[in-house]
């Protein structure tokens, strides 16, 4: 298959499942639909109702659809006292049912790869903790599955007839203990690993625990630790019967994450995930504002055009910001104490960008390496509005343009008071991009 041509036919169209329906926003002739909504990462109170109104909104734009089949990526709930995540999944599950539509269901406990969010959990308590002190919900019971055997599934029940109006439980062939998770992951990672576990650690110590420590905001550490206490282990697995599908083990599943970490085949990412009203529009804040705002403009000539626009494209992550990566970090580390999300993100691709990509505490609003223009979003805690643009111009100068439009008069004092640190850092910064040259 050509798969030029076949993304030449792929059409994408925008809707925020919360906002006011809008049935003119999508095609008509629709012969099949994924659900995969949640709103873990949103918040810690009210994502249950906004995951119940994303559903009805959903339902609502199908009905004006020719749709034939819906498949909903769930949560198992096979347990009476589910947490609140799980009792959410369900209510989605049962206003879906209620569409114009056959509906399969196919209910996951924690899937395992590279890109998901409970494995990159796991990745980074084991790969920065060799010591841990743990919670009793270590003890807990789960079934893991592969990410590949759940796509595997997930394209299976496509337009079958005999999953029509069906629930199915999944899960790979191992049930272990999240305890049992961390040590297994340690032992295919050859890392020395030793675990603690005490009985006194809350729920609300053992989310900040998780947030300071691994990746995962706040609001989802503290769904997920919820979620962790309930046993997750599947009645049946019928459908892998059906559809004669052998899941791989747990640790085949961390190796086979592992091959596409390595070859950076991880196309997209939990933590590039926008979240729901945190933008209105993303394409708004496209156009940098020119008046009210506060700048840091640098211009330097640039020898070897190709060089560095591979430095831009590099930025962050594990190559860093190319001056000062101490003060980068301190500022990740205050943006974490803040409530942010730090520096904890990285970013998905060691050298590719793509628009709405999560890199570091910035989102890439724009990138054009034809154009030879990155523009970057802060989504780190400020007061005030934040833009990190980097453009070579026809005659070959980089200019770098820092945009701070700031709120209130706190806005302005933080601006002047971390501007005798701005002079070193984008100083450093542009003139590092122009001539660094990796190993």
């Amino acid at each position: 298959m050509d798969v030029d041509a076949s993304v030449k036919n792929i059409s994408f169209v925008e809707i925020d499942f919360l906002d006011e329906v809008q049935a003119d926003k999508i095609p008509k002739d629709i012969d099949l639909a994924y659900y995969l909504i949640h709103s873990m990462s949103a918040s810690t109170q009210d994502f249950d109702q906004k995951e119940a109104r994303s559903a009805e909104n959903f339902n609502s734009y199908m009905a004006h659809t020719s749709v034939k089949q819906v498949i909903y990526l769930s949560g198992i709930v096979n347990n009476e006292e589910l947490s609140k995540h799980l009792t959410s999944r369900k209510k989605v599950e049962d206003i879906l049912s209620q569409g114009n539509f056959k509906l399969t269901v196919l209910r996951a406990g924690i899937v395992v790869g590279s890109g998901s969010s409970s494995f990159e959990i796991i990745r980074d308590l084991c790969e920065k903790l060799p010591v841990m002190v743990a919670p009793k919900w270590l003890e807990t019971k789960t079934q893991p599955i592969a990410v590949r055997d759940v796509i595997a599934l997930l394209t299976g029940v496509i337009l079958n007839e005999k999953c029509y109006n069906k629930s199915f439980d999944i899960g790979g062939p191992d049930v272990l203990t999240y305890k049992e998770m961390l040590q297994k992951y340690a032992k295919v990672r050859k890392l020395k690993l030793w675990i603690i576990s005490v009985p006194l650690m809350s729920p609300r110590l053992s989310s900040y625990w998780l947030y300071f420590v691994t990746s995962t905001t706040y609001s989802l550490a503290v769904n997920l630790v919820d979620s962790m206490t309930t046993e997750v282990v599947a009645k049946n697995n019928d459908l892998q019967k059906l559809l004669n599908i052998e899941p791989i083990s747990y640790e085949e599943a961390i190796e086979k994450a592992f091959q596409k970490i390595e070859q950076n085949l991880v196309v997209s990412s939990w933590k590039d995930a926008l979240i729901s009203g945190r933008f209105n529009d993303l394409k708004q804040h496209i156009k940098v504002p020119e008046y009210g705002c506060l700048k840091n403009v640098k211009t330097i000539k640039v020898n070897d055009v190709n060089r560095a626009l591979e430095n831009i494209w590099s930025i962050g992550g594990n190559r860093g910001w190319y001056y000062g990566n101490w003060l980068w970090k301190i500022r990740g580390y205050l943006d974490l104490m803040a409530g942010g999300v730090g520096l904890r993100r990285g970013r998905t691709h060691p050298d590719k960008i793509f628009p709405g990509d999560a890199l570091d505490f910035w989102r890439v609003l724009y990138a054009d390496k034809e154009e030879k223009r990155l523009l970057l979003f802060a989504e780190m805690k400020l007061p005030g509005e934040a833009w990190l643009e980097f453009k070579i111009t026809d005659d070959n100068q980089l200019i770098q343009t820092a945009t701070f439009r700031p709120k209130g008069i706190w806005g302005r004092m933080y601006w002047f008071s971390v501007l005798p640190f701005h002079y070193f850092i984008f100083g450093g910064m542009i003139r590092n991009i122009v001539k660094y040259k990796p190993d």
